[in-house]
C-alpha cells in the first residue's frame, strides 16, 4: 500500500474510534438517536433530489398536457386540473410529515438519554457512595450527551423541514399559476 492510502486508512480508523468513544460515552440511547437522524436525513436528501431532478419534468408534463387541452375553461378541464394539482401536491409533500415526526422524536430520545444517565448516576451513588467521582462523571456524560445530540439533530431537522416545506409550497403555487385558465 502507498503512504497516502495508509494515511487515509489511519484517518478512517481514527475517525471510527472517536465516533465509537463518543457513542459509548453517550450510552445506548445515542445509537437510537443516530438511527433516527440517519433516517431523517436520508428522507431529506430524497426530497431535495426529488425537487431538483424529478419534479421539474413532472411540472413540464403537467403544463404541456394543460396547454394541449382544447377547451381549458370547461368544467371537465377544471376537474382534470384539480386532479393534477392534487397529484402534484401528493408528490411534493410526500415524506414531509414523516420528517417532521422524526424531528419531534429527537428531543424525546435525548430526554430518555438524560433519564437513563441519571439512573446510572443514582445507581453508583447507591452502590458505592458519593466518593466515586469518575463513575458518576460517566453517568453524567450519559445524561448530557444524548440531550445535546437530540437537540442539535432536532434543530437541524427542523430547519431542513421548514426549507423543504417552503420549497414545496412555492413549486405547488407555480404549478397552480401555470395551469390556470388564461
Amino acid at each position: 500500500m502507498t503512504d497516502i492510502s495508509l494515511y487515509q486508512a489511519g484517518l478512517a480508523t481514527q475517525w471510527w474510534l472517536s465516533l465509537d468513544n463518543f457513542m459509548t460515552q453517550g450510552g445506548p440511547v445515542l445509537w437510537g438517536l443516530a438511527l433516527v437522524a440517519g433516517l431523517c436525513w436520508l428522507l431529506v436528501i430524497e426530497r431535495v433530489l426529488f425537487l431538483g431532478f424529478t419534479f421539474p419534468s413532472a411540472y413540464q408534463s403537467f403544463v404541456s398536457r394543460w396547454q394541449a387541452r382544447a377547451c381549458p375553461s370547461s368544467w371537465a378541464s377544471s376537474v382534470i386540473r384539480d386532479g393534477w394539482l392534487f397529484e402534484a401536491h401528493n408528490q411534493l409533500f410526500r415524506h414531509l410529515n414523516l420528517i417532521k415526526g422524526l424531528v419531534a422524536i429527537c428531543p424525546m430520545l435525548g430526554l430518555l438519554g438524560t433519564v437513563t444517565g441519571m439512573i446510572t448516576v443514582f445507581d453508583v451513588i447507591g452502590a458505592e457512595g458519593a466518593g466515586e467521582a469518575r463513575t458518576m462523571a460517566e453517568g453524567i456524560s450519559m445524561a448530557t450527551l444524548p440531550t445535546l445530540a437530540g437537540m442539535v439533530i432536532a434543530l437541524a431537522g427542523l430547519f431542513a423541514h421548514a426549507r423543504l416545506f417552503k420549497a414545496c409550497e412555492r413549486r405547488e403555487a407555480a404549478l397552480a399559476k401555470a395551469l390556470r385558465v388564461k
